[in-house]
């Protein structure tokens, strides 16, 4: 059996003073460089809501709203957050999508397209054959 101890042991890895108060200013920096993007700016400013599907946020769940440029130019950041837009990561991805489909021009357009009425009727001949049982 190894030596009898009558308590935690020392580590010689064990942070002292100095370096502990390094680390809380560094995560203090940190954190205030964080506050000063424009995610934080969006979640100050906006309902922890999102914009599209009506999903409420808490503290839990907050990793899982993003932010949106709505004219999808990150480098565009008004401080009144008048280009950002509170989304889930679901609406978030499905907006880009859509966006990236609009830019390849796979059938997205920026104004509703005049779709043809259906001509193909699943339920023809339905009351004849609900008539004869």
């Amino acid at each position: 059996m190894a030596g009898n101890h009558s308590g935690p042991r020392k580590s010689s890895s064990q942070l002292d003073g100095k370096k502990l108060d390094d680390i809380v200013a560094k995560a203090r920096k940190e954190r205030d460089t964080r506050m000063a993007g424009y995610r934080e700016q969006s979640l100050r400013l906006h309902p922890w809501v999102c914009g599209r599907c009506g999903r409420t946020f808490t503290r839990e769940n907050l990793h899982e709203l993003t932010v949106h440029h709505k004219d999808h130019n990150h480098d565009n950041n008004p401080s009144d957050g008048s280009n950002w837009e509170n989304l889930c990561l679901y609406c978030h991805d499905n907006e880009h999508q859509r966006f990236a489909h609009l830019v390849q021009g796979d059938g997205f357009a920026l104004t509703a397209e005049k779709k043809k009425p259906a001509t193909h009727n699943p339920f023809t001949g339905l009351r004849d054959i609900l008539k004869n049982k």
